[in-house]
């Protein structure tokens, strides 16, 4: 006799145990001027947004006023504070700073150079992308460092939130650190994350799932976001 059960396609659900985390990349922030630098917290460039980064903030809170979130991370720069506060706001929710989850330190190229240096294609910049090293950068942060501190951090949020999901507000090169630690990738592969984009990540034990990359739908209905020139 032939059995007629049926079995549909398996939907993803949440591990016993295990954390959602959505990373949520700062807004857009202000340029970079060579005259001006930014100024620096603990070393770090700390821009405010520009005004565009503010609009994709509002986009970002209504894309996840909806969601059942047990808590919303920031890290000490406070363009991660300014894009996550409109969902802090409608949520009622007040953020917990996790410096882990701060951008890789840029060494020499901090307060705003990096970006004009790999706009003006520095041979440096060229170098770094080559080896895909950050510290190719006189006195940047190293790969295995930046890495140690990452895992520390997303360690603690996930032992926080067990069964639940939350929000990391975070930045670029973070990001693409955690996909290529998830996904064995080369360490480049995953640094280009759009502002305001979101990228899913379940954490149990050991084991680390990305669910989604670079998330842009609350920012444009189109399948990719256009973006501008560097100032």
């Amino acid at each position: 006799m032939t059995n007629s059960e049926e079995y549909r396609q398996f939907r993803f659900t949440l591990p016993p145990g295990a954390t959602e985390i959505l990373l949520v990349r700062h807004g857009e922030s202000q340029p970079a001027r060579e005259d001006r630098p930014f100024r620096k917290v603990d070393g770090q460039g700390d821009p405010p947004l520009a005004a565009v980064g503010e609009e994709q903030a509002e986009l970002v809170a209504k894309r996840l006023e909806h969601e059942d979130l047990d808590g919303i991370y920031v890290t000490t720069l406070r363009r991660t504070h300014q894009t996550a506060e409109p969902l802090a706001k409608r949520l009622g929710l007040i953020p917990a700073v996790e410096p882990g989850m701060r951008e890789v330190n840029l060494g020499e190229w901090e307060g705003g150079l990096f970006r004009i240096r790999v706009a003006q294609r520095h041979p440096v910049a060229q170098r770094m992308y080559e080896q895909e090293r950050w510290d190719v950068i006189p006195g940047a942060e190293s790969t295995e460092d930046f890495t140690a501190r990452i895992r520390d951090a997303l360690t603690r949020i996930a032992a926080a939130h067990p069964d639940r999901r939350v929000a990391v507000f975070t930045h670029g090169g973070t990001i693409g650190q955690v996909v290529s630690m998830a996904t064995g990738s080369r360490p480049f592969a995953f640094i280009e994350a759009d502002n305001a984009s979101i990228t899913q990540l379940v954490v149990w034990d050991e084991r680390w799932v990305i669910r989604r990359f670079n998330d842009t739908a609350h920012l444009d209905p189109r399948f990719t976001v256009r973006t501008e020139p560097l100032n």
